[in-house]
């Protein structure tokens, strides 16, 4: 095996001249928070995606939280999700006083399974929020169907999903609203960041409005020659806003998701065919369905711990001494200790700790090079052909 002598970061973002000169050009205006390059962005967003309106806001779990507290959703309310996410998901939940509900995940996909969330629904249940995990969409048709049968809503965690489609159509365009993250990590990226799209203007006032402390629309305009001293609160808000100079990095960022999408799946292609002949682990998922785009947010295998004489924690340390960057997600929400008040225990939700037990992610960003992947393709396969029972 060639030696590895750097160490290969599990993620990188691809930011070069584009997004310097548009924030240079943001710090130059005198104009750094809200403001014209923000509605921009929205702009944008909203016809990339094909939505009728995008909101900005400064997290994927802040652009949640707009979403769940604009329609009211609170205390003895209940919300179905998936243990198989990030604790954001469940905290937005948390923040309106809401209870969640958890519905394991379908095994083939890890997204949860519209087969179990109709026993689920309760007289309290408002919403359903399907994660798209990975940047795989979930079954939508099935979950829009149900929401549709029980008159819930649907608020979409596209956190992994920027560009992802589901039977043609955009991730973005389908449920009552989608919440989108642009954290370092993610397939397109803010720095920090998140947008809200969704066909209901009034939802889009109303997080609009709500993120920036509940004053009155257009508050931005306040210290510029179109805009007024006075205000007016209209709600208790937050203080959700994005600025113009991450909005600056996001249009670039936007203008390129594409192709970075793209190079992703180049990536995931060539781990797919590699991984498919080594016994001792599993390219997840095995097969795609055809009817979604897969973006490849995160590109996760399952190891076969019974062709193993080590486990999934050990298997990591050893790609990590052969200077590949690796992670887990996610540790199921029910495993943490700040939910156990919901008495969730293990066993609860078996395909979910099934695949925790067995998963790792490996680098995909489209800053890697053919030898990083090939790198990362060596170091698997001497991990498990050196501890291969």
């Amino acid at each position: 095996m060639r030696s590895r002598t750097e160490f290969l970061p599990y993620a990188l973002p691809s930011i070069d001249e584009q997004e310097e000169q548009a924030v240079l050009e943001v710090l130059r205006s005198g104009w750094l928070t809200t403001g014209q390059r923000t509605r921009q962005f929205e702009q944008e967003f909203a016809a990339y995606t094909g939505a009728p309106y995008a909101v900005a806001a400064n997290s994927c779990t802040a652009a949640m939280h707009l979403v769940l507290a604009a329609w009211g959703i609170g205390a003895g309310d209940e919300v179905i999700t998936t243990p198989l996410t990030f604790c954001a998901t469940i905290e937005a939940i948390e923040y309106v006083g809401a209870t969640p509900v958890l519905v394991d995940i379908d095994p083939q996909t890890a997204n949860i399974d519209p087969a179990r969330i109709e026993s689920a629904i309760t007289a309290r249940t408002r919403v359903i929020l399907p994660v798209h995990y990975g940047g795989l969409p979930c079954e939508m048709d099935a979950i829009m169907d149900i929401a549709t049968r029980y008159n819930l809503k649907v608020l979409e965690d596209a956190a992994h999903a920027s560009g992802a489609a589901y039977k043609g159509r955009k991730i973005g365009t389908i449920g009552h609203a989608t919440a989108f993250s642009f954290y370092a990590n993610k397939n397109m990226t803010t720095g920090e960041g998140g947008m809200i799209t969704t066909p209901d203007a009034e939802l889009a006032d109303q997080c609009r409005i709500l993120s920036l402390h509940g004053i009155s629309r257009d508050a931005w305009k306040r210290y510029t020659a179109a805009g007024s001293w006075y205000y007016e609160v209209q709600a208790l808000g937050f203080k959700y806003n994005m600025p113009d100079v991450l909005a600056a990095i996001g249009i670039c960022q936007l203008r390129k998701l594409d192709a970075m999408n793209a190079r992703r799946q180049h990536i995931a292609a060539q781990y797919h065919q590699a991984f498919r002949e080594m016994g001792f682990l599993t390219p997840f998922p095995p097969e795609l369905p055809d009817d979604r785009t897969h973006v490849w947010h995160l590109y996760t295998v399952l190891l076969n711990l019974d062709a193993l004489r080590i486990g999934r924690d050990q298997f990591i340390e050893e790609l990590k001494a052969r200077n590949i960057g690796v992670s887990v997600h996610y540790i199921p929400i029910h495993y943490h200790p700040h939910y156990r008040a919901y008495g969730w225990r293990k066993g609860d939700f078996p395909h979910t700790e099934a695949y925790y037990e067995r998963t790792l992610s490996l680098p995909l960003y489209p800053a890697m090079s053919d030898q990083d992947v090939a790198d990362v393709i060596e170091a698997v396969h001497d991990v498990g052909t050196r501890f291969k029972r």
